[in-house]
């Protein structure tokens, strides 16, 4: 497979090279708290031919209470060399939220460990079953592969750095949850958190980057979309949200438009509405 994958492929693409040695899919499949929705037992009961499963929380640091911290790089290399991940794979994710929720967070987690190979598929699984091409269920089990992990820090904020940005406003920082929660009209979705948002933050609900069919905005659409909310792309970014998931959204949304002078706040609103002495608006 080529070196140049780029970061969006649609599903004829995939449809077209799916079983090629050197391709691997992954379904990066996760739900919010409360949902009602349990991604192993969807990726049993059906999933793209071949897909392994990812499995968020699994894949995150078991010893921070935090959720969906990143792992030691070791922990993740082992991970994905059980699932059968190699270094020269070319990888394509999805998820089943129909709005990028999970996949784009797995996707930047493979670039931010030194993976560059790696796609989004454009309109999920959703896309895939309406256009009624093949599944399977059942376990994929893949021989075990090598695979190397190298953390890109410059990719990540902690809150440190959060709180620092607070005085010195160099970089943007764009909430990706719903804007009830942003604005602290809804609850979150885990106990003990406070509502609101981090001061001068702005507000890009996740779900605004696709259109109904799933699939993401086209790029003169995106390039609106980012006008409207007032996030000015001549200023570095921070994407966060409620646990650094659908953060990753506006990450790939920014890749397809050629910025990337963007990192993710890894704690999320969970670290910083979950203490009592960060400030919230």
């Amino acid at each position: 497979m080529s070196q140049e994958l780029p970061a969006l492929v649609t599903t004829d693409w995939l449809a077209a090279r799916l079983g090629s040695p050197r391709l691997k899919v992954v379904d990066g499949s996760w739900y919010l708290p409360g949902s009602g929705r349990d991604p192993a037992a969807e990726y049993l009961t059906g999933h793209i031919p071949g897909a392994v499963f990812f499995d968020l929380d699994a894949s995150s640091d078991p010893d921070n209470p935090l959720p969906h911290m990143l792992p030691a790089e070791s922990a993740f290399a082992r991970r994905m060399e059980a699932l059968g991940l190699d270094d020269r794979d070319d990888l394509v994710v999805y998820d089943g939220s129909g709005n990028n929720l999970s996949a784009a967070r797995v996707w930047w987690t493979f670039r931010v460990f030194g993976h560059p190979r790696v796609a989004v598929l454009d309109g999920g699984i959703g896309k895939w079953r309406r256009e009624h091409r093949p599944v399977e269920s059942g376990p994929v089990a893949l021989p075990t592969r090598r695979f190397t992990a190298r953390l890109d820090r410059k990719a990540i904020r902690d809150l440190t750095a959060l709180q620092s940005n607070l005085s010195t406003r160099q970089e943007l920082v764009v909430d990706l949850r719903p804007a009830g929660r942003f604005a602290g009209r809804d609850p979150e979705p885990r106990a003990g958190i406070r509502s609101g948002h981090l001061p001068g933050s702005l507000n890009l609900p996740y779900g605004e980057l696709v259109t109904p069919d799933g699939t993401i905005l086209p790029l003169a659409q995106l390039r609106s979309l980012l006008r409207d909310k007032g996030i000015d792309l001549s200023q570095p970014i921070v994407a966060t949200c409620g646990s650094g998931t659908s953060a990753c959204t506006l990450v790939l949304a920014l890749e397809l438009l050629g910025f990337r002078d963007v990192a993710v706040y890894d704690g999320a609103w969970t670290e910083w509405g979950g203490r009592r002495d960060t400030p919230i608006e």
